[in-house]
């Protein structure tokens, strides 16, 4: 069982607290999207309102080294600003005598824990993790969008806090949206998966087949499918190895839905021809798939009205390019719109799109992580969680 924040004696005590503070920066290092810090502020808040003195650790980007562009600090900026109190920013997330110091009640930032080469890799020094756990009385994970790595902050940690760790407001509610609605969803099921790689999400689709009622693939990966059922797709991206994977796919008896038309192009600089053809006269040698077409639209959204829960992850297009926006954000739309759906959307680009159309509220469940969603569909569990129950 996973202990709940509020079941856990935080009172007066300092919080270690694993955040997500993973967000987007331009190239001047100012955070274009603060999405994943504003998620974390509930359990920052209500530690804060017990008294507690808070913690928090997070991990920023790939850094080879201690590398400035990847510091916490813009990250404890940006806090302070949303939060309303004075965020102490700490330089070495290993500083003790910093954190020892610190007034009660105070709220920290820790830097990049990511600057030890031990946090994406804890066995090669297991004292990095001890370390960390010098620093609170009390472990809380709070970070759904890195729960599916074994790394030191969010696995190796917890066995330091017997009977003293819990789940945080965040990844509760994210495992629990999840996991109900993969465990107990409201019939009917559907789930949208799109994106570029079957490879990436074959175990995801595999897990969905077994769970839901109709699920409709889309984006690049729809191309294995229609070379696994000898369509010509032209230059567009496919995986040769997952071929025969993708035949013994489309003979699940569960309802699969393929694109029924595509929008196609030869270029994806300017100019280009752009065309929209039936996929059964298959993509022409010199033309690429780059979104779902009209057709395709409108069958899947009557499709989707019948659904009572419903879950999509990844784009069905290369929505990044206006032009090929359409299908993947007429999805947005669509589910934005359905009232009486339990609607759930995982992975960065599904995200974005919403985010771009200012829909996110009108979903029921937006996920912060996305390849933590998708691991969780497709094993149940997250090494982050089994880290949390496992030590006694």
């Amino acid at each position: 069982m996973l202990t709940s924040l509020k079941d856990l004696d935080v009172k007066g005590k300092r919080v270690l607290v694993r955040v997500d503070f993973n967000v987007p920066q331009d190239k001047t290092g100012k955070i274009t999207d603060d999405t994943r810090i504003k998620a974390a502020l509930p359990t920052i808040q209500y530690l804060l309102d017990q008294g507690s003195t808070v913690i928090l650790m997070s991990h920023l980007g790939r850094p080879k080294g201690k590398e400035e562009k990847f510091s916490l600090k813009p990250c404890a900026e940006r806090l302070e600003a949303l939060i309303g109190k004075k965020v102490l920013f700490i330089s070495d997330c290993l500083d003790e005598k910093s954190v020892a110091n610190a007034p009660k009640g105070s709220l920290i930032l820790l830097e990049n824990v990511r600057f030890y080469p031990a946090e994406e890799e804890p066995e090669k020094d297991p004292e990095f993790a001890k370390k960390l756990s010098r620093l609170g009385d009390c472990y809380v994970n709070d970070a759904f969008g890195t729960a599916h790595r074994a790394h030191a902050s969010t696995c190796t940690i917890a066995q330091y806090f017997p009977n003293k760790r819990a789940v945080g407001f965040l990844l509760d509610r994210e495992v629990k949206f999840l996991k109900n609605a993969l465990d107990d969803p409201k019939r009917p099921f559907m789930a949208i998966v799109g994106g570029a790689k079957v490879s990436t999400k074959l175990g995801v689709i595999k897990a969905l087949i077994e769970k839901t009622d109709s699920l409709f693939i889309g984006g690049a990966m729809a191309f294995t499918f229609f070379k696994a059922q000898g369509i010509a797709i032209g230059k567009s991206l496919f995986e040769e190895k997952f071929i025969e994977e993708a035949k013994t796919i489309l003979t699940s008896k569960k309802k699969i839905y393929l694109p029924i038309d595509l929008v196609i192009t030869n270029s994806l600089s300017e100019p280009r021809i752009v065309q929209i053809i039936d996929v059964n006269h298959g993509i022409p040698d010199d033309f690429q798939g780059v979104d779902i077409g009209p057709e395709t639209i409108d069958l899947w959204k009557s499709l989707f009205l019948n659904a009572k829960t419903l879950l999509w992850n990844g784009p069905v297009g290369i929505f990044e390019i206006p032009q090929f926006s359409t299908g993947t954000n007429s999805i947005a739309k669509a589910l934005s719109e359905m009232k009486e759906t339990i609607t759930i959307v995982g992975g960065g680009d599904s995200v974005a799109a919403l985010e771009q159309l200012k829909l996110q509220d009108k979903i029921s469940h937006v996920s912060t992580g996305g390849g933590a969603s998708l691991e969780l569909i497709e094993f149940g569990t997250l090494p982050g969680l089994e880290a949390l129950k496992s030590f006694t």
